[in-house]
């Protein structure tokens, strides 16, 4: 589809540009009389567009089915929403952690929804919220916990704060301590893609396991499963599968939009195939490795870049890190991990603090592990969501390797 395929094209901002309709004069122009349009639960409700971390974009389309789900008890037990709760949901509106966050959980339970118009996650800002507004649950990628743990805040202890999630990427188990040590609150993990919305999570009230992204959320039938879709044990990593056959679960996405190539390729078997590696343990608690394109093969040896980053993040000199393969001649492909300092840090010998991670690294997990390339880097890329876009990481080194 191009611009010149579109029949309508709406403008949300303070300009007008020719061609285009402005969605806010629309809105003060409309009647206020409305009908509602019997729609059953597997018309076309939304798309969504993939956060693209591996590549362009995809249109995920969900029928009504994704906001039957949230009334299912199994979903109601996840946060367990009250009427008298404030709840904040820091994720752009864009995306589907917004719209289960500051639409169909809240509305379900029918709780208050608290609205801020940030430009950007300002940590400063965020912390004084919670301070001055009686907010009791909040939502947040790890990147907002994790900005707001990386500056000198004197007290994090937020006088009406009962409750704290994370979702759209896995949080690093050090993370969540500190988060526990300075707030007194534990951070419940869920995850879910644009494909799926909730998939697995950690119930309120139920054991954190940190690092862990919790257990399935029914009706999905969670399993990690081959190439082919067979099943696998406990502790053995694969894909992480939702069984669509003999039927589909409610609340799984439709297809991608004029792309039935790219619809068929995640149907794996029985299952749909969301592209994660990932294990689970014996009593249900599934554990995110990286995406299937993140996982890397160094001299036979498959790595999952979580664990590393897990490892570098309990070294007081690393704020933030994300780890990619790297092309070597004689291995094929090496872990190389860009490291972004905390403050103190910054004037300490490159070279000297390179080693002195590696052989962290190698010490807190497996000597085979270990970063043997790394380099010191201002900041990550990422999409707007907060994910890191590893992608962009391993094409950058990919193409150094080319002009060698």
């Amino acid at each position: 589809m191009t611009m010149i395929d579109l029949k309508t094209k709406l403008l949300v901002s303070d300009h007008g540009r020719e061609g285009w309709l402005d969605f806010r004069s629309l809105i003060q122009s409309a009647s206020p009389d409305h009908t509602c349009i019997k729609s059953k639960t597997t018309d076309p409700m939304v798309i969504f567009f993939t956060s693209g971390t591996t590549g362009f974009p995809k249109m995920a389309k969900h029928s009504h089915g994704l906001s039957l789900r949230h009334s299912f008890p199994s979903s109601r037990k996840l946060l367990q929403l009250k009427a008298s709760d404030v709840f904040w949901c820091l994720s752009d509106p864009g995306w589907i952690l917004a719209v289960m966050g500051a639409v169909f959980e809240p509305w379900t339970a029918g709780s208050t929804v608290f609205i801020h118009h940030l430009p950007q996650f300002d940590p400063k800002v965020i912390v004084e919220t919670l301070f001055k507004y009686p907010i009791t649950q909040c939502i947040a990628a790890p990147s907002v916990y994790r900005m707001i743990l990386q500056e000198n805040f004197g007290s994090l202890r937020f006088p009406t704060l009962e409750h704290c999630t994370t979702g759209g990427e896995a949080m690093l188990p050090e993370e969540q301590e500190k988060w526990r040590q300075r707030t007194g609150l534990l951070v419940h993990q869920v995850y879910g893609q644009s494909e799926t919305g909730l998939t697995c999570g950690t119930l309120r009230g139920s054991q954190v396991k940190p690092g862990s992204m919790g257990k399935a959320i029914p009706p999905f039938d969670v399993q990690v499963i081959d190439d082919e879709g067979n099943v696998l044990p406990p502790n053995t990593e694969g894909n992480l599968g939702i069984r669509i056959k003999p039927t589909k679960p409610i609340g799984l996405f439709m297809l991608y939009e004029n792309d039935p190539v790219k619809t068929a390729k995640v149907e794996c078997g029985d299952f749909y195939n969301t592209g994660d590696k990932v294990t689970i343990d014996e009593e249900g608690y599934i554990w995110f490795l990286g995406r299937d394109d993140d996982i890397i093969n160094a001299s036979g040896y498959r790595i999952g870049p979580a664990e590393v980053e897990s490892a570098l993040a309990e070294h007081p000199a690393v704020a933030e890190s994300a780890v990619v393969s790297s092309p070597d001649p004689i291995r094929g492909q090496v872990v190389k991990a860009f490291i972004v300092l905390t403050p103190q840090f910054l004037s300490h010998d490159p070279d000297q603090l390179a080693k002195e991670l590696q052989e962290h690294v190698k010490a807190v997990t497996a000597p085979y592990k270990y970063p043997r390339k790394v380099e010191f880097v201002p900041e990550l890329p990422k999409t707007i969501t907060g994910k890191i876009k590893r992608s962009e990481l391993r094409e950058k080194e990919s193409s150094q390797m080319q002009r060698q």
